[in-house]
């Protein structure tokens, strides 16, 4: 039988440089796929469509930000919206208005399943999962749920989320 790794200190993972970044779950390091170009595209496209309305919905927009979701567990999702009202945090503890996972050929459902449901245990109200190949979902109450509708009101924000105007602006 295999000895199991020894867990990582926090302090080992806040002090180091991961490319790209990594994440850190219960004293795991979790290395993350390296995005190829539909993902960064993706991922540009919907950073632009939030960044162009910051001031308009007082809101931050960021790639690969740390998010710290308990005591020993911080994520990285792609692109996360933030409440401009709250104060700029280098890693947030807060929950996002928003985040958003796109699909790359390295991930699998039960990693992201695991990954979304974190999120949501954070209180974050909006998580949507976007495959560069045509299929999105948006995850609730612990089910991921095929995005019926291309546009919507982000709850607890004046956001609203357009999948046709963030389409129009990929490469």
């Amino acid at each position: 039988m295999a000895a199991q790794p020894q867990p990582t200190p926090l302090e080992v993972y806040l002090s180091s440089t991961f490319e790209p970044d990594a994440e850190f779950v219960h004293g795991v390091i979790e290395e993350r796929p390296t995005g190829e170009w539909n993902q960064a595209n993706w991922q540009a496209a919907i950073l632009e469509f939030f960044r162009t309305r910051r001031i308009e919905w007082n809101i931050r927009a960021a790639a690969e930000l740390r998010v710290q979701i308990s005591a020993d567990q911080f994520r990285v999702p792609d692109v996360t919206v933030l409440d401009r009202s709250h104060p700029v945090e280098q890693i947030v503890t807060h929950p996002p208005i928003a985040v958003f996972e796109i699909l790359s050929p390295e991930d699998t459902l039960a990693r992201m399943m695991i990954k979304l449901g974190d999120y949501e245990a954070m209180g974050i109200q909006t998580i949507l999962l976007l495959d560069p190949q045509g299929k999105h979902f948006r995850y609730r109450n612990g089910c991921l749920e095929p995005l019926a509708e291309t546009a919507f009101d982000l709850p607890g924000s004046v956001c609203r989320f357009d999948l046709d105007e963030i389409q129009k602006l990929l490469d």
